[in-house]
Formats: structure tokens, C-alpha cells, sequence
């Protein structure tokens, strides 16, 4: 019978869940299980303060119930273990020879020449506050001042990890490549140092997405500083080669989260096969893009909300490898493992990822998936 022809329909976010099952469950191992509850339950957020607002009471009302800003928190509390690790070094080195203690200091040495940029990427004026591990409070929804400017911006707080990464310094040229819809722009934004800062996204209707959420965020003066546009991120090249400092290449890509939880415009749809397949390839062409329009000397920050090495680390290899070979542009892969042991109390980071970092959805910190790895251009 006609009825018997058609085959019942498998909502997409089954079939998202039985391709991560299949495929997370051999990259992560036994982890998957503990990060397969976590994307099926309620996502903790960030509440990423609005620096341009005037209301100044926000902070201590979070405060109050017990949030705290996981950015400035971080260093405060590295400091502490530095300390620590120093006193114990020192009774160490007492009972070691003078070779040991030469060998020590220099290996402190090397840590004290590479934590100015990390504690400098850290103190960005970027506050975002969120609950303790295992709080699953919500925060309210934002409310505009007087001037009709929201208080905060509720977002993933492991989505700042990239911007964070990106490290932009006073009259910065930064491009955000993929810009839509808007919450790492705001928090580029909210450094307060982009000399200037274009965000670019391909959607015509996420672009105006972007558009609002500045205007109820950003005074006029500042907004006017940053140039909107819509073009196809991948032909960037053509537009402008070679120009920023700083380049976030937040790429589409199987977004895992609303994959298994939300039907609609889901990825895994069967309509939109092909382009799931294809997505591995659009984004290499958008990073190779994102290298290109760095100065040599630039820096590029490369991010996904997905657990897929596939999306993730092949990506980043590809693109260093394309680069090299095609536009004869050598790219070096910065180490971001001090931002694991400065956030460890706020997300949980996978141990074992061959480049960059990869924060994992767990319940007691139910933040990400989120992928980053920074390049320099040579």
C-alpha cells in the first residue's frame, strides 16, 4: 500500500544523536557518556556584563546571589597556586643541587616570560559572571537602563574563550568573520580597545540579528565604529588581504547542542545532508580565508560549537598545510593549555586534544561544546 512506502520520519535530532553516538563515542571514549547527558540537559549560560551600560548595581546583584565573574576570578586564583608552587619549589630545590636549581629557575623563568600575554588577554575589561559548579540558577532576563541599553547579554560563557584567546590589544584592526548573531562582537566590543572592528556574516537575516543586538547593547558613537557586511566570508581575500591584527573565525558548523535538542532548522535534517557533509570543507575555506586577511605578525582565532575533530583539529591542520603549500604563508599554532589550568574551575576541558582546546559539556558545568586553537601568521 502506498501508506507502507513511506518510511516512518526519524525526527533530525534522533538522527544528530545516533551520528554522535556513533562517531563522539570513538573520539571521546569513555568520557561520552558524562558529555551526552550534559548536552541533553539544560545548558548553564554567562551573563557577559554590558560595559556601555549605566547600570552600575548589576554587578553586586549577581554578586549577591552568588555568581562571580569567572574572568578576573581566574588569574586571582593562579596567582594563589603560583605561590604555592614557588614555596613548594623552593624546599625542592633546597634538597636539590645548585645544577637543579639552575635548571628550576629557568624553567621559571620560561613560565614568567610566557604568562604576561595570557594575564594580559585576561585583564580585557571582559566580565562575565556565572554560577558555581553545580548551581543551576538561572539569571534573569536583561533589562535596558535609562538610556534604553541592556545590563547584560546572556550567552554560553564558554563561547568567550575564543575572544579571550584572541588577546586584543590597544588600536587593534580585528575581523570577526562570522559574526552572527552578535554575542562575541559585543564582547570584542566590550574589551574596549578595537581601533577598529569589522564583523562580517554571509546571512543577509542574521546580519540584521547582529544590527539589533549592537544597537540594544552599543551607543551610537561606538556602534559607528564598527562596519557591518554581508559577504561570503570564504571570498574575504578579494575584499581585503592582509589588513587586520587580530582575525575570529567563529565558523557554521554541526552546532551539537541544538543538533540533539531543537527540531527546527536542525542540521541533521535529511534535506540538509549534503550540506552537513560539506561543512568540513566550508570551513577550511573560511579559516584559510580568516589567515589571509591577517598583517604577518597577525593572529587568528578559530572556534566551533562542535565536539567533532573533524570540524576541529583536521580543520586547523588543513588550513596551516593549504596556507603553506598555496599561498606560501607560514602559520605557527600558539599554545593555549595555561587557559585550561586558568578556567579549570569554570568548564571542564578535554585532556587529550591534539591542538587548541575543547571545553565539554558536563553536568556539574553544563557549559559548551566549544572548540578554539589560535594561529600566528609568520
Amino acid at each position: 500500500s502506498p501508506k507502507a512506502a513511506t518510511a516512518p520520519r526519524i525526527p533530525s535530532t534522533r538522527l544528530a544523536l545516533h551520528h554522535f553516538d556513533v562517531n563522539y563515542s570513538l573520539h571521546l571514549k569513555d568520557l561520552w557518556p558524562s558529555v551526552r547527558i550534559g548536552l541533553l540537559c539544560e545548558q548553564k549560560y554567562g551573563a557577559l556584563i554590558n560595559n556601555f551600560s549605566s547600570a552600575d548595581h548589576v554587578t553586586q546583584e549577581l554578586e549577591l546571589l552568588n555568581a562571580t565573574d569567572f574572568v578576573s576570578e581566574a588569574p586571582q586564583k593562579e596567582k594563589v597556586a603560583a605561590v604555592e608552587e614557588a614555596e613548594r619549589g623552593k624546599s625542592r630545590s633546597q634538597e636539590g643541587s645548585v645544577e637543579g636549581r639552575t635548571v628550576m629557575q629557568a624553567e621559571m623563568m620560561t613560565q614568567a616570560e610566557m604568562s604576561p600575554p595570557l594575564c594580559a588577554s585576561i585583564r580585557s575589561n571582559i566580565k562575565c559572571y556565572t554560577f558555581p559548579r553545580g548551581d543551576i540558577t538561572r539569571f534573569r532576563p536583561a533589562r535596558p537602563d535609562t538610556l534604553g541599553l541592556f545590563d547584560y547579554y546572556l550567552l554560553d560563557a564558554a563561547s568567550l574563550l575564543p575572544v579571550l584567546a584572541l588577546n586584543v590589544q590597544p588600536d587593534d584592526c580585528v575581523l570577526d568573520l562570522c559574526a552572527a548573531p552578535g554575542g562575541k562582537t559585543l564582547a570584542l566590543l566590550q574589551t574596549g580597545v578595537c581601533g577598529h572592528l569589522a564583523a562580517n556574516d554571509v546571512s543577509v537575516s542574521r546580519t540584521k540579528r547582529l544590527c539589533q543586538v549592537l544597537r540594544s547593547y552599543v551607543p551610537k558613537e561606538i556602534r559607528e565604529t564598527v562596519s557591518v557586511t554581508s559577504y561570503d566570508g570564504r571570498d574575504w581575500q578579494q575584499v581585503e588581504g592582509g589588513t587586520f591584527h587580530k582575525v575570529l573565525v567563529d565558523v557554521p558548523c554541526t552546532t551539537d547542542r541544538h543538533s540533539v535538542m531543537e527540531n527546527e532548522n536542525n542540521i541533521f535534517h535529511k534535506m540538509r545532508t549534503k550540506e552537513r557533509q560539506m561543512l568540513p570543507m566550508l570551513q577550511l575555506q573560511l579559516l584559510v580565508a580568516g589567515i589571509l586577511a591577517t598583517k604577518p605578525g597577525g593572529e587568528v582565532v578559530y572556534s566551533t560549537c562542535s565536539l567533532s575533530p573533524l570540524q576541529n583539529e583536521y580543520v586547523i591542520e588543513r588550513a596551516a598545510e593549504i596556507a603553506e603549500t598555496q599561498f606560501n604563508i607560514s602559520v605557527q599554532v600558539e599554545d593555549l593549555s595555561p587557559f585550561r589550568t586558568l578556567f579549570q574551575d569554570t568548564f571542564s576541558f578535554f585532556s587529550d586534544c591534539r591542538l587548541g582546546e575543547l571545553v565539554l559539556p558536563h553536568l556539574t558545568a553544563n557549559f559548551g561544546p566549544t572548540y578554539f586553537c589560535k594561529l600566528r601568521r609568520r
